[in-house]
């Protein structure tokens, strides 16, 4: 990133230093976007949501959300590629779940708190 001098000066010269070097890192705030992405999409928030609290199977997922399985699938390999979910087979059934990273944890406990914070009546 081309090192340009700030029109105006703040006082705060060293933690702009730090922001602006931060900011070289595009790949990082690539990676971030992308998973954002993934929860830009009602279903797949809420199919999200279902799998951090529950393992799941398509079949079920479908049922659930009243839903396609092709559709659930989709969604799925999306947030599956993301890394927000993994999966594992048995048998001929695949299961589904929130995949334990710091990032999927992340992403429940907003979801959560903005649930409680927006939707106020989820609490009655």
């Amino acid at each position: 990133m081309l090192k340009k001098e700030l029109p105006h000066h703040h006082g705060e010269e060293k933690r702009t230093v730090d922001i602006r070097e931060q900011l070289c890192h595009i790949d990082d705030f690539q990676t971030i976007a992308e998973i954002f992405k993934q929860l830009g999409d009602t279903t797949r928030i809420r199919i999200f949501f279902l799998l951090c609290h529950y393992e799941e199977c398509v079949i079920n997922i479908s049922t659930i959300l009243n839903m396609s399985s092709p559709a659930v699938s989709h969604h799925l390999r999306a947030l599956r590629s993301s890394g927000l979910i993994i999966s594992h087979r048995e048998g001929k059934e695949v299961y589904y779940q929130a995949a334990n990273t710091p990032q999927s944890r992340l992403l429940h406990q907003m979801i959560e708190q903005v649930m409680e914070i927006a939707c106020p009546k989820i609490k009655e």
